[in-house]
C-alpha cells in the first residue's frame, strides 16, 4: 500500500488527482478529481506507483478478469487455532481479501442468507421496523436521516438475519461501526487501538453465539455456519471474519445509500418530486442513487501476471485503484452523467456493488432496504427538506455522517 506521505507529498507538489483523492478535500468531492483521471484514460499510472481505473469498461473487465486478484500474498487456511479472537484479526477482512478457489467456498457458506426466499421473507420485518423509526421521526419533527433512520434500520435487520439477541444490540452496533471504518484504514496509533478493541469485543459475542448455536442451533445464519464450523467446511479464524464482513455487508452499504439518495433527492427538488408523485419509482432511485453516489467508491486488485489493458502493460504484482463511483459518471456510457435521474435508462448496468466473484454478496439486501425506505419517505414524509449541514466521511465507503432533515 502507498504510504501516507508520498501521497501527501504528490498530491501537494505535484497535485496528482489520484493522491488528492485521499486527502480530506478528494474525500468531500471526489468527482473533478476523477474527471482529471479520465482525461489521461481509463487507466492510468500514478506518479507513487499504482494505477487508477475510471472507466467503466475497463473496471468491468478487471473485476471479472481471474488474472486480478484481492490478494498479493498466497493465502493459508489455520485450522488448528481456537475459536475466539487473536492479534492481527483486525485486518482479515473475510471475503474482502480472498480470491478463488477460497473465495468461493467461504461464500458459498453465506450465500443462502441473501437467497430471493430470504429476501421475499425479510421485506414485512424491514416495513415495520420503517415504519416505526419514520414515526418516531414525525413526532420529533426534525431529526438526523443517518442517526435515526438509515444507520438504526439496517442494523436491525443484519442483527435479526444473524441471530444477535436484544441484549447484544449495542455491542453489535457499536463495535461494528469501527470495524467498518477500518476499511478505510488505520489512520493513527490510537484508532489501531480502538479497532483491535472493537475486532476482539464482536469476535468474543460471535464465538460465543457460535458455541451456543450449535448445542441449540435456531434458523438463523450463526447456526448455519456453526453446523459448517463443526463439520469444518470453515475455519474458526475464518467464521469469525466472516461474521464480521456480514455486519458490514449488512448495514455499511445501506447506510450509505439511504443517505446518499436521500441528499441527491434533496438537492434535486424535481426528482423528488417525481418520487413524491409516484412511490413506485423507489426501485429507481435505489439504482439511480448506486450509479451517482455509490456507497463504495473503490476497490483495490492486484495484477496476478503481466497484463495488458487499454494499450497499457500492467506488471505482476502491481496494485490497481478501481474507482467505482467513476465508472458510474463515465460519459462513454452514461448520458449526461453528473444529472441525478430516477427515470434514467440505463444502457448497462453500474458497478456499485462491483462484478464478477467478488460482486457484493448483500447487494439484495441493501436494494431492498433501499426501496422500502425511499417510497415511504415519499409517502410519509412529502414535505421532507434539509435543515443543516450534511458532513460526508471516508473514501472506499462513502456516506454521511449526519444529515439533518425536517418533516
Amino acid at each position: 500500500m502507498v504510504s501516507y506521505l508520498r501521497l501527501w507529498a504528490h498530491a501537494r507538489i505535484g497535485r496528482d488527482p489520484f493522491c488528492r483523492l485521499q486527502l480530506p478535500g478528494g474525500l468531500r468531492d471526489p468527482y473533478p478529481l476523477y474527471r482529471r483521471l479520465r482525461e489521461r484514460g481509463p487507466v492510468s499510472r500514478s506518479p507513487v506507483g499504482v494505477w487508477s481505473v475510471v472507466g467503466h469498461e475497463a473496471a468491468g473487465r478487471i473485476l471479472r478478469d481471474r488474472r486480478f486478484g484481492v490478494r498479493d500474498t498466497p493465502y493459508e487456511r489455520d485450522d488448528t487455532a481456537e475459536l475466539g479472537y487473536h492479534p492481527g484479526a483486525e485486518y482479515d477482512y473475510s471475503l474482502l481479501a480472498l480470491d478463488p478457489p477460497d473465495h468461493g467456498r467461504v461464500r458459498k457458506l453465506a450465500l443462502p442468507a441473501f437467497s430471493p426466499k430470504r429476501m421475499a421473507s425479510y421485506r414485512g420485518n424491514i416495513e415495520r421496523v420503517t415504519d416505526r423509526l419514520l414515526g418516531e421521526a414525525l413526532r420529533a419533527g426534525r431529526f438526523d436521516l443517518i442517526a435515526d433512520l438509515a444507520l438504526p434500520l439496517p442494523v436491525a435487520v443484519i442483527a435479526d438475519l444473524l441471530g444477535i439477541p436484544d441484549e447484544d444490540a449495542g455491542t453489535f452496533r457499536r463495535y461494528g461501526q469501527v470495524v467498518a471504518g477500518s476499511l478505510d484504514g488505520v489512520r493513527s496509533r490510537a484508532h489501531a487501538r480502538q479497532v483491535a478493541h472493537a475486532t476482539r469485543e464482536l469476535d468474543g459475542l460471535f464465538a460465543r453465539l457460535l458455541r451456543q448455536r450449535a448445542a441449540d442451533p435456531g434458523e438463523d445464519v450463526i447456526s448455519t455456519l456453526a453446523a459448517d464450523l463443526e463439520q469444518t467446511r470453515i475455519a474458526p479464524h475464518e467464521v469469525l471474519a466472516l461474521c464480521r464482513i456480514l455486519l458490514i455487508a449488512g448495514f455499511e452499504t445501506t447506510v450509505n445509500l439511504i443517505g446518499n439518495g436521500t441528499q441527491a433527492l434533496l438537492h434535486n427538488p424535481g426528482q423528488w418530486e417525481l418520487l413524491r408523485d409516484d412511490p413506485e419509482l423507489a426501485g429507481n432511485v435505489v439504482e439511480e442513487t448506486l450509479r451517482y453516489e455509490s456507497p463504495a467508491q473503490a476497490t483495490v486488485r492486484f495484477a496476478q501476471s503481466e497484463v495488458e489493458l487499454g494499450g497499457r502493460r500492467i506488471a505482476a504484482g502491481e496494485e490497481l485503484y478501481v474507482f467505482l463511483g467513476a465508472t458510474g459518471r463515465d460519459p462513454e456510457v452514461f448520458t449526461d452523467p453528473d444529472r441525478f435521474d430516477i427515470e434514467r435508462e440505463r444502457p448497462v448496468d453500474h458497478l456499485a456493488f462491483a462484478a464478477g466473484p467478488h460482486y457484493c454478496l448483500g447487494a439484495p439486501l441493501a436494494r431492498l432496504e433501499g426501496e422500502i425506505v425511499f417510497r415511504a419517505l415519499a409517502q410519509r414524509m412529502p414535505g421532507l427538506t434539509g435543515a443543516g449541514k450534511a458532513r460526508y466521511r471516508a473514501m472506499s465507503l462513502r456516506g454521511l455522517e449526519t444529515l439533518p432533515v425536517a418533516a
